[in-house]
Parts: C-alpha cells; structure tokens; sequence
C-alpha cells in the first residue's frame, strides 16, 4: 500500500482536527469532560509482572501500532514513562521491564504516525542534560508533531538511576530547585529572539538561542509530582499534572482522598495565577460478565512475579518519593494507579466517579493491550459518550 510505512505500520487515518477547528491540541483535549489517555507499555511486561499469557509488547512496532489506534479513536493522549534498569530490570521470571524504549524517540516517531493525538515522554532532566539540549529537542519535537509534543519532566529519585549515571544523590527538595531553573531557562530558550546569557546556580549559557520557536508557545509541560516542593513546582510551570491517588489503588479508598488531593494541586496553581488539569491512570480489566473480569485478575494473580514484584518495591522504597506510600504489595501484581475493573457500565460509571472527585482526565493503561484496546472502544467509549465523559 501507497501509505505504508516501512515497518509495516499504516498512518491514522484520523482527520486532521487542528485544520478544522484552528485549537491547539492542548485546548482541544481540555474541552472533553474527561480527557482520555492511553499509558503506553514501552516497558516489557508493562504495568502487570506475571507469567500470565498476553500479546503485550513492548516494541516499537506494537506501540505505534496502539498510538495509530487510539488516535482513530480519538483519544487526547498518549503517554511514555522513562526508566533505567539494569541487565535483569526487575528480575524474576519475566526479567519485568528488562527491555524499554526511550520515551522521547519513541513518541516523536510515532508523530509521523498519529494526526491529532498528544505524545508526551518523560526526561529525566538531572540526568546529565543541559536546558539547551532539550530546549532544542523539545522545540524539534514539537514542530515535528505540530504542537503535540509535552514533555513529562521528571528528576529522577531512585539511587540506583542516578548511580548508572556516575552521579551523587541529590536532595529531594534542591532537585525541585534545580528544575524549576531547568524550566525557566527552557522557557527563555522558546520565547526570546535574541541570544541568551543566563547564570544560574546549577546550570550557565552563552549567546544561546534555538530555532524554531514552539508552534503553541512551549510544548506541553507535564509533571507527575507528589511531594510539597514537587507540586509546587508542578503548579507553576505543568499544564498537566500526572496525579496517583493518596489511599491506594482500590477505588473506594482512592476516591476518599481525591477530592482533597485535587482540591490543593488546583488551589497551588490558583495561587501561581494559573490553572491546570489532573490526569490519573487506571488499570481497567473490563469484559461483558463480572465472572469474565474475575478470570482475568485471578489468572494475573496467580502467575504473580514475586520476584519481580518485591524487587520493584524494594527499588520504589530506596528513594525519597512517597506517591506510592498509600498503595499495598498486591495492588502492584495487577498495576496502575487505580483499579477501575468490571462490566462496561460498571467500568463507565467508576470512570464517573474519578471525574466526581475533581480528575481531569484519566489515562488508562491494560493488560493485554491490544485486544483490551479494541474492547474498549467497542463497549466503553460509546457509554463514556452516552455518559457526557466524552464529546
């Protein structure tokens, strides 16, 4: 076929939405009730370590693949983590996430892809960058996807990371510190025409500058923090800010904490005279039958890695982040955030609930997430319509 991209993959046929309505991808996702993401399993075995059977993969091919579909589908966004593991990743029987693609690369392919749908990867800007290197990269991605591009910036907390790289543990709060300077030096970078001398606590230029400018601006900015200083942060310079629930993944419990956790992340950017939106990833097991989604979760339960699941933990507990405090040792074998689990109405109306609570949108993420996929469009999406969720 004429529009057939090497690898096999065929490009969305989506209609371009910026030539009809003349918004930015950010002010279009933000219409919709209740934005819709797709967290993509860049990461062999994803979000769920077990031995239980599934098509899953983490490839580039399989991803563009998911990234094609879910902008057909008319999802907002899609979303890639970062991380750095050593030759087993997490060990056990499945060597969980042993394999993982860079986010970065991976979304600004697939924005040869995709028309309308956001990429967002994550960068751990400590990590040995300068903010003239991503200010570069970022401004290129950017005008590679037409203004799809954000950027989750994150700073990294695991030791173990930050050892890969030859670098000393940095404290919590001064690494807010240090992106924050990060950020504002991007942001020159982006806006100003003329050559830029900065010279910061942590980082200095000379005569810098980059071109192109943003398409929007900036590209999207994104941050999935959880402590004072990081949402501070978040407050300040994220459009997005990626939220995991304070009481753990049992929805019940999440969404006893919610609305207050919502409430300040919205009352620190009030304060900040801006405004921004939370996004929260569920797990979705969904099926026609309750016995059906049963066999699912019971079959992930029983092939659990402990191994695998104990090492995760153990890495998550060495750092100096508390976004998973609330969540328990068994809610990790399934994975995500939140467990959003049932029949499809079932499904629509805890999606419902998560809006209630003050969630501005949620990116779910699967098990088998090719199948699981197409499930969900089938017998979700048009509920989640039916329910004003989505336009």
């Amino acid at each position: 076929m004429a529009d057939q991209i090497l690898t096999g993959i065929i490009p969305s046929r989506a209609p371009n939405l910026a030539a009809q309505d003349g918004l930015s991808p950010l002010a279009r996702a933000t219409q919709q009730p209740l934005m819709l993401g797709l967290f993509l399993p860049l990461q062999s075995g994803a979000w769920t370590p077990t031995t239980a059977k599934r098509g899953t993969d983490w490839t580039f091919e399989y991803n563009a693949k998911l990234m094609v579909r879910a902008d057909e589908l008319g999802f907002d966004l899609a979303f890639g983590l970062a991380q750095w593991r050593g030759v087993d990743g997490y060990g056990g029987e499945t060597q969980y996430r042993k394999y993982s693609l860079d986010p970065l690369l991976a979304t600004c392919a697939a924005a040869a892809l995709t028309q309308n749908l956001i990429l967002i990867s994550t960068v751990h800007v400590l990590y040995g960058w300068h903010p003239l290197h991503l200010a570069k990269f970022g401004a290129s991605a950017d005008h590679i996807s037409r203004g799809r591009w954000g950027l989750n910036l994150v700073t990294g907390y695991q030791p173990q990371e930050m050892a890969m790289f030859g670098l000393d543990r940095i404290e919590h709060d001064t690494r807010y510190a240090m992106a924050a300077e990060f950020t504002e030096m991007m942001q020159a970078l982006w806006h100003e025409e003329a050559d830029i001398d900065w010279n910061g606590a942590y980082w200095s230029m000379k005569q810098a500058y980059v071109s192109p400018k943003p398409v929007y601006g900036r590209p999207i900015m994104v941050n999935a923090a959880s402590s004072d200083a990081g949402l501070r942060y978040a407050a300040k310079y994220s459009d997005l800010v990626f939220i995991t629930s304070p009481g753990g993944a049992n929805l019940k419990a999440a969404l006893e904490t919610l609305p207050a956790h919502n409430k300040k992340i919205k009352g620190l950017a009030s304060a900040e005279s801006r405004e921004v939106r939370t996004v929260i990833n569920p797990h979705v097991v969904c099926r026609d039958t309750e016995r059906e989604v049963k066999q699912i979760i019971d079959a992930i339960y029983e092939g659990e890695d402990a191994v695998a699941v104990d090492t995760f933990l153990g890495a998550r507990g060495k750092g100096d982040q508390n976004s998973w405090a609330g969540h328990q040792r068994h809610e990790r074998v399934l994975g995500g955030n939140v467990h959003v689990l049932g029949t499809p109405e079932q499904v629509v109306e805890q999606f419902m609930q998560l809006s209630e609570a003050g969630c501005d949108g949620i990116q779910v993420n699967f098990f088998d997430y090719e199948p699981d996929l197409d499930y969900f469009a089938e017998h979700v999406l048009p509920l989640m319509k039916q329910a004003g969720l989505r336009i």
